[in-house]
């Protein structure tokens, strides 16, 4: 499903949070038979050159040997951090940036997203079911984004979703909104949990 005649776009699953609120790693939740991070990843192989898992660097010994990585180059910056340093390995291509606490995410809303890509824009995103905001964990983040990303970086913000929100970026509606529903707690752990169960 690569389309050879745009710029090259590669995958990145964050793993790299501290899942906090959660209490257990997120990355490590198994709602497909295999933990998440690893599902996202192969999930997103269809649509990318190359797939990569972002992580911490304490974490890198803990990932399967079978999945490329790249680690954050800068401490606590949260996801913009894993952004701008997947585009420090790779600044040609574009990449398509999933969060790995997306359990009902699935490959039809992945071919949505790369179809309707513009890259023209600094961006394409989905508008968030949560706060109607752009979405900025399930984005395809073109190479002209890496200076704004960079700059507020610099500046210490560590939002991506700043970054979205004062930029010229194409936004979607999702065909089904709850693909977009993250597990932070786990009390949203649950309320997924119940909705697999519905399904099946």
């Amino acid at each position: 499903m690569v389309n050879l005649s745009q710029t090259s776009l590669n995958g990145l699953v964050l793993a790299g949070g501290k899942s906090l609120r959660m209490g257990e790693n997120k990355a490590l939740l198994q709602w497909h038979g295999k933990e998440q991070m690893y599902y996202m990843t192969d999930m997103l192989k269809q649509f990318c050159n190359e797939v990569f898992i972002s992580c911490r660097v304490d974490q890198k010994n803990r990932i399967d040997e079978g999945y490329k990585i790249i680690t954050d180059e800068f401490e606590n910056a949260g996801p913009l951090a894993a952004i701008v340093s997947a585009f420090h390995q790779n600044r040609s291509c574009a990449w398509l940036v999933v969060a790995s606490d997306l359990p009902l995410l699935d490959s039809k809303t992945i071919d949505f997203l790369v179809q309707q890509r513009d890259e023209k824009l600094i961006a394409t995103t989905f508008q968030s079911p949560y706060n109607n905001l752009p979405e900025p964990l399930i984005t395809i983040w073109e190479p002209k984004s890496l200076p704004l990303l960079e700059r507020t970086l610099s500046e210490k913000k560590y939002s991506p979703q700043r970054v979205l929100m004062n930029a010229k970026i194409k936004v979607l509606v999702a065909p089904d909104l709850n693909v977009l529903l993250n597990v932070n707690t786990p009390e949203e752990k649950e309320k997924i949990a119940q909705i697999f169960k519905r399904s099946f």
